[in-house]
């Protein structure tokens, strides 16, 4: 699902205009982005969180030149669903 298609399934649920419904939807996921990028991370209750994962410094392997490189420690943002969204997922699947 893309997020056009986000857009109109809520505009469709709800009635409110697509471009106030694309307009909320932009404006939480910049709220988001804006957030993490300060080091914070977000919890939706019942839904999951965006958290921020620390990853250590390693060693990796340049195939094509064969020689060793070093990964600095960096962070990525990740999403870790909620407990009740996995288990509503998982009994769909069956």
């Amino acid at each position: 699902m893309t997020k056009a298609e986000i857009v109109t399934e809520i505009a469709n649920k709800t009635g409110i205009e697509k471009v106030a419904v694309q307009a909320v939807v932009e404006s939480f996921m910049e709220t988001v982005k804006d957030t993490m990028k300060d080091g914070e991370n977000v919890y939706l209750r019942g839904f999951g969180s965006y958290i921020i994962k620390e990853r250590a410094e390693k060693t990796g392997r340049n195939i094509s030149k064969n020689t060793t490189i070093i990964i600095p420690a960096h962070k990525i943002p990740a999403f870790k669903p909620a407990k009740t969204f996995v288990n509503i997922v998982k009994s769909n699947l069956k």
